[in-house]
C-alpha cells in the first residue's frame, strides 16, 4: 500500500512539474544568464586571441562553447518576455525578421570561428573572432538597450 501510494503521489507531484508554465519573468533571468556566458567565453578567448594568455586547450572549448550557445539566440526571446528589466529592445518583436537575420548571423560567424581555431592558423582565428564581434555588435546596435551609468 505504501509503494502504490508513494508511486501515485510521485505520479501526481510529477505532473505537476511538467505542467508548470513558464513565467515570462524566468525567461528573461535564463536569457541574460545565457547572454552572460556567451559574454564569458568571448572575454576569455579575447584575452588568447590577443596573445595575454595561453592555456592550453581553452581556445577550442570557448570557441565550441560559443557555438554551442549560440545556437539558436531567437528562441532565448519569445513572445511575451518583451517587459520587465531587461535590455531587450522593443524592435526585437517588431522586427522579427531583422532579428533573426541578426542571429543567424551570430550563428553562423560563432561557428565558422569554432571550425577555424581547430585550424591553428592564428590569422584566420582572429579574422574569424572580429567576425564574432561584429555579428554581435550588429545585433547589439539595433536590438539592446542602452546601458544606463
Amino acid at each position: 500500500m505504501k509503494a502504490t501510494l508513494s508511486l501515485i503521489l510521485a505520479a501526481t507531484l510529477g505532473g505537476a512539474t511538467l505542467a508548470h508554465a513558464q513565467e515570462p519573468e524566468d525567461f528573461i533571468k535564463y536569457r541574460e544568464a545565457m547572454m552572460k556566458a556567451m559574454a564569458g567565453h568571448s572575454g576569455a578567448m579575447s584575452q588568447i586571441v590577443r596573445g595575454k594568455v595561453s592555456p592550453e586547450g581553452h581556445l577550442q572549448m570557448h570557441a565550441k562553447s560559443l557555438a554551442e550557445l549560440s545556437s539558436d539566440i531567437a528562441s532565448m526571446f519569445p513572445e511575451g518576455s518583451d517587459f520587465g528589466e531587461t535590455e531587450a529592445k522593443e524592435e526585437i518583436w517588431k522586427e522579427w525578421d531583422k532579428f533573426q537575420q541578426a542571429a543567424d548571423k551570430a550563428k553562423q560567424a560563432t561557428a565558422t570561428l569554432a571550425a577555424t581555431v581547430d585550424s591553428g592558423d592564428e590569422a584566420k582565428i582572429a579574422a574569424a573572432f572580429k567576425d564574432v564581434g561584429q555579428a554581435c555588435k550588429g545585433c547589439h546596435e539595433d536590438f539592446r538597450k542602452e546601458e544606463e551609468h
